[in-house]
């Protein structure tokens, strides 16, 4: 019985991790991402990816790590998302993925750098500031 232990743990660690944990973010939105070898199933909160994202431009945004690398069939991905619109959370799921993949193997990390793929975009909403109408526009001035 101990021998079968010991060869599993072996198998384990000559092998690739079973399953990584990433995160990625864009704007408010966050997605933690579990990748695991697979057939190339991703779901997106519990939903298939091309449900959940219904616009063509999302689910290019999604599959992009996964076409860069040419790892579309080999791995599955399960995905948690929450916060901001479609586009952050497609974005958010683009840079977990991404990172994800960076994990499993380094040596696929020059390749998603050089397409853009592993830098999270910084930009946030500007806060409404007093006094103003928004965030830049001001309240209509008069003259008299």
């Amino acid at each position: 019985m101990a021998e079968n232990k010991v060869n599993n743990t072996e198998t384990k660690t000559e092998n690739k991790p079973a399953k990584v944990l990433a995160t990625g973010r864009r704007k408010t939105s966050v997605a933690r991402v579990w990748l695991s070898s697979g057939s190339g199933k991703i779901l997106v909160n519990k939903k298939p990816y091309n449900i959940y994202f219904n616009r063509p431009l999302y689910q290019k945004t999604v599959t992009e790590p996964l076409k860069a690398t040419d790892t579309l069939a080999k791995f599955d991905v399960r995905a948690k998302v929450e916060g901001g619109g479609l586009t952050g959370q497609a974005d958010a799921l683009c840079l977990g993925i991404a990172r994800a993949l960076t994990l499993i193997d380094p040596k696929l990390r020059p390749t998603l750098r050089k397409r853009g793929l592993l830098t999270r975009d910084p930009r946030e909403r500007e806060r409404k500031k007093f006094g103003q109408k928004g965030a830049r526009k001001r309240f209509q001035w008069t003259k008299r």
